[in-house]
Formats: C-alpha cells, sequence, structure tokens
C-alpha cells in the first residue's frame, strides 16, 4: 500500500518543510514500518518537543541508501527525543544511483547535500545546539554532516561509516556496492580513518554497536576509535554482545536496552556544555 500521510493520530509531523523541487515523498506500507523506497525531493519533517526545546536534531533514516526507514529509524527516533526536549527534524532525502526522472540520475553526493538543504534552513531559525542523530547508512550520514560545520556533537548506531570504503573493507575482498554512486559515496565520506582527515568529526561522537553484527561490522566502529585516540578526538562507544543489526529503538531485549539511556546522558551533557 503507498499513500502520501498514512500518519496515525500522534504520529504526524507537526510541519513538513521541501527544500527542493520534486514531487511529494510517498511510503510505502504501514505505520510503524513505512519505507521511503524512492525519495522524490528533500524533505524535512519537523516533530517539535512539547515544552521550549533545549536543542534540536537532525534525524537520518537508514535503508543502505537504497532506501528510508522512515518509522523505525526516522519518526520513532525523533519523538522518543521530543521526550528528551529536543526538535527534531527527520530527514527525507534523495539517493545516489537512483533515478531523478526526467532522464536523470542523483549524483553520489546528493544526500549530502540534501543535508546542506537541512543545515541551511535549521540557520535559518533562531540559534540552538545541533546534534546529528542517525541510524545504519542514516548513521553514515549523521558523520558526514558532522564535518560539516559546528555542532554540539552525533550519535551514531550500527552504521557503515567506513569500512565500506574500496581501500578499507571489512571483510576484505567485498565487493563493492551497486549502484556505483553507493559505493563512490563511500569512498569520498569514510568516517573515522585517520588518513581521511576530512572526515574526522571535530564534535563529540556517541556509537552504539552490535559485536556480532554481520551487516555493519564491528571495524567500522574500531577504525573510528583508532582515530580518535591518534588525533584527540571525543568519542564515546559502546559495543553490546546481543544486538543484532537494526536494534533501534526496538531489538532491545539484551544489554543494548541501555543504549538509549546512555545516549540520553551523553546528549544532555553536550547540551549543557553547547555555546551558541
Amino acid at each position: 500500500m503507498t499513500s502520501q500521510a498514512p500518519y496515525p493520530a500522534g504520529h504526524a509531523p507537526d510541519r513538513l518543510i521541501v527544500l527542493s523541487e520534486g514531487a511529494a515523498n510517498r511510503l510505502d506500507g504501514q505505520w510503524p514500518d513505512r519505507i521511503c523506497r524512492h525519495p522524490t525531493r528533500c524533505e524535512l519533517h519537523a516533530y517539535l518537543a512539547a515544552a521550549p526545546a533545549r536543542g534540536r536534531a537532525l534525524v537520518y533514516a537508514g535503508g543502505g541508501y537504497l532506501q528510508l526507514m522512515h518509522d523505525k529509524e526516522g519518526v520513532e527516533i525523533a519523538q522518543w527525543l521530543n521526550s528528551l526536549g529536543l526538535d527534531a527534524y527527520v530527514l527525507l532525502h534523495r539517493l545516489p544511483g537512483q533515478d531523478g526522472g526526467q532522464g536523470k540520475t542523483w549524483p553520489f553526493d546528493i544526500a549530502l547535500q540534501d543535508g546542506l538543504r537541512a543545515l541551511a534552513h535549521l540557520a535559518s531559525l533562531p540559534p540552538l545546539p545541533l546534534l546529528h542523530v542517525g541510524l545504519s547508512s542514516g548513521g553514515h550520514l549523521a558523520g558526514v554532516m558532522a564535518c560539516q560545520s559546528e555542532s554540539a556533537g552525533a550519535v551514531i548506531a550500527y552504521a557503515p561509516i567506513n569500512a565500506n570504503h574500496r581501500d578499507h573493507k571489512a571483510p576484505a575482498g567485498k565487493a563493492d556496492f551497486a549502484p556505483p554512486e553507493k559505493q563512490a559515496f563511500y569512498d569520498a565520506w569514510p568516517i573515522g580513518i585517520a588518513s581521511e582527515p576530512h572526515g574526522l568529526p571535530p564534535c563529540p561522537v556517541f556509537l552504539a554497536y552490535a559485536l556480532h553484527d554481520p551487516i555493519v561490522p564491528i571495524e567500522h566502529a574500531l577504525n573510528l576509535i583508532k582515530a580518535a585516540q591518534l588525533h584527540g578526538l571525543d568519542v564515546d562507544a559502546h559495543v553490546f554482545a546481543q544486538a543484532e543489526h537494526g536494534f533501534a529503538l526496538r531489538a532491545l531485549a539484551g544489554t543494548q536496552a541501555q543504549w538509549p539511556v546512555l545516549a540520553a546522558q551523553w546528549m544532555e551533557a553536550r547540551l549543557g556544555a553547547a555555546t551558541y
């Protein structure tokens, strides 16, 4: 089933902000498992905290740069952040190598371009500390965006931040990704490789990973930890033995049940230290 606005009561955004030309994005499926399989324009779905916010977050859903897990890793994360006193903006960005219509293919860095559109919009609002929050491939984009401008920090969970780069693959010898634009984006932005200093976030970073994740090996986190030690970066890293890939806020029957608590405490400290 496909619909443009199948939001049940209590889960609709407070505001939908259109940041590029194109047809309105459509979502496949039913709440709480809707997916945006073919983003057609850049949108921000704004979820605002009940009380005046102490900060705001850009939220990046995963989906392997092939689709966006809009509810599980977007809306549910945004509403959790609302409960912590943050205004949250879920970014629906276009996908590298996907058909853009009218004979166009979106370029390798279209997600970054759309992220910069989102940053420009948030910069037009009254100033508040900004956090980047991303899960899975959305965590990679959160890391990329954390390298673009000053922010209070980035929360990254089970994300392929660097070991999909063709020179740093884990496991070694893994085939390149399709479409080629997706591989090119991973190659251009390996987050946390010491030899690629443009990909070292200057802000504090919180990591949550699954030790035995076959989809996103732990090397992604370890590479950033090593770079943090070498370059004096501020990185808190948490690895959970019982977690599965994609645990988000749902698959918490294990020690990973603590990750939202740990992340909330970490964000509270970052907001308290932020100046703007």
